[in-house]
């Protein structure tokens, strides 16, 4: 059985607490999420060492290689999407396929201590950023394709949960 795409909205995630995880989103300061970044990409380079890094845990589940490199990309497209935010008046944001991308990308054959440095300088990176935005810029606009809109400060708090979620996964 193949990995099936993730069709699910999850801006609910920026209302309350994520069952599967834990993590609140919704409680959350913006101003919180570099330290939230830096902890969570800490804990990467640990999976990435594991001997069962590439091995999928059922047919319909990503490896925790997969994960991390999907990770990585999270903090390259939410830093791109912050820029994009910081410089524009209510930019929409291309679609992002990340199933496509894993595929693509072949993330499960990706080299994971390659995978473990990109996915903590992306990590550091989206952290400095966010540390950079200026007071009055919090609740500038942006678009998803979709047309849901955020803020920066929703943004910031809602793209946490992702690489926060899936460090969950992999240490299911």
């Amino acid at each position: 059985m193949a990995i099936v795409p993730d069709t699910k909205n999850w801006t609910w995630v920026l209302e309350k607490e994520c069952p599967e995880c834990g993590f609140d989103s919704s409680a959350t300061a913006a101003r919180e999420v570099p330290r939230l970044v830096r902890e969570n990409a800490a804990a990467w380079p640990a999976v990435l060492e594991r001997d069962d890094v590439r091995q999928r845990p059922d047919a319909s589940t990503w490896s925790a290689l997969e994960y991390a490199a999907h990770v990585r990309d999270v903090f390259r497209v939410f830093d791109g999407r912050l820029a994009l935010m910081l410089e524009q008046d209510e930019p929409e944001f291309a679609n992002w396929d990340q199933d496509a991308t894993a595929i693509e990308d072949r993330y499960g054959e990706q080299d994971p201590a390659v995978v473990s440095r990109e996915l903590t300088e992306a990590a550091e990176t989206m952290a400095r950023a966010l540390e950079a935005v200026p007071d009055g810029a919090w609740q500038r606009r942006g678009l998803r394709s979709d047309g849901s809109a955020f803020t920066v400060e929703t943004l910031a708090q809602y793209f946490i949960h992702d690489p926060v979620h899936h460090l969950h996964d992999v240490r299911g």
